[in-house]
């Protein structure tokens, strides 16, 4: 088994946006949960909040984003190191979410909260924006083709949706088939040694 075969499938993601309001001594802290699918999407969506919140004194942000949650980015825009953006990426880790950014913006409210304050704010900020969102749970495919004579359509069919397969797209030539499938990660390695026994038919390299 591959290495890669043996990380899970599943990851959780959440669904669309969310907003939090939260106060403490006069802070306001306003919090945006939201699902993104890669860094310049999440780096855009950043910089939209400190256009549109200019008069804020911090716009602080995490995103945690990749299948396996392996890229983790985050910022405190001049709070103290480690008050803010980590506190708000520990939420989103804790709660197993990837592919998901949040944004918290700090109106200061002309009380010093101290680390321990600052910390427990921008965490409750984020765990209210994210009770509010949808979470979803979605798997980790990896795609292969194949090519099969029309004669052994059927059996590779059949080892297809014993796998748990989807197929995404089927080509038809004069002598066979061509189908591209995705796979859950986990299985891809027995669905390759299960169509490798049918001699005719031709898995493609990667």
């Amino acid at each position: 088994m591959r290495e890669e075969e043996k990380m899970p499938d599943v990851y959780l993601t959440p669904v669309g946006t969310a907003e939090s309001c939260y106060t403490e001594k006069r802070s306001r802290f306003l919090g945006f949960a939201h699902h993104v699918s890669g860094e310049e999407e999440a780096k855009e969506i950043i910089k939209g909040y400190r256009n549109k919140y200019h008069d804020a004194r911090h716009v602080c942000f995490a995103y945690v984003l990749g299948p396996d949650a392996a890229l983790l980015r985050a910022g405190d825009d001049g709070e103290p190191a480690g008050t803010a953006g980590r506190p708000i990426q520990g939420v989103i880790r804790s709660r197993g979410l990837t592919d998901c950014l949040v944004v918290v913006v700090r109106y200061f409210g002309g009380v010093k909260l101290g680390t321990p304050g600052l910390i427990a704010a921008y965490r409750e900020a984020t765990v209210q924006a994210l009770d509010g969102i949808t979470v979803e749970e979605r798997y980790v495919t990896v795609p292969l083709c194949f090519d099969v004579p029309y004669t052994e359509a059927d059996l590779a069919l059949r080892r297809v949706r014993e796998a748990g397969a989807e197929i995404c797209q089927h080509d038809y030539s004069g002598s066979g088939m061509t189908i591209t499938l995705a796979v859950k990660r986990s299985a891809v390695g027995a669905l390759r040694e299960g169509l490798s026994k049918i001699h005719t038919l031709k898995l493609h390299t990667e």
